[in-house]
């Protein structure tokens, strides 16, 4: 499985040099106020691709640690049930009888 995994990303990486050096062309970015700035094509891909990933991992992150709080407070609450289980296992049960309806 290893060898598959390093095949698969070394034809990855080969496919994207590929690209980086078939799209070295000089792209204009035009900002406010008449600025402007010549990058290579790929580099700005590339700086695209990043602030998207980030901008997905920041949106993600607040979901993933409410989850983290949820399951924390789900372990307590097991915890206690199975203390409480074990020190009702210990004392005797009183039964209470049900009045009987007619």
């Amino acid at each position: 499985m290893r060898v598959v995994m390093w095949t698969f990303r070394l034809l990855l990486f080969f496919l994207l040099f590929g690209f980086a050096v078939k799209n070295d062309h000089l792209v204009n970015l035009q900002f406010f106020f008449g600025s402007a700035w010549q990058l290579p094509l790929v580099f700005v891909i590339l700086v695209a691709f990043t602030a998207g990933a980030l901008l997905g991992v920041t949106a993600t992150f607040g979901s993933l640690l409410r989850q983290r709080r949820e399951i924390g407070r789900l372990r307590r609450q097991i915890a206690r049930a199975e203390r409480d289980r074990r020190t009702s296992a210990t004392t005797p049960v009183v039964e209470a009888q049900a009045p009987e309806t007619f």
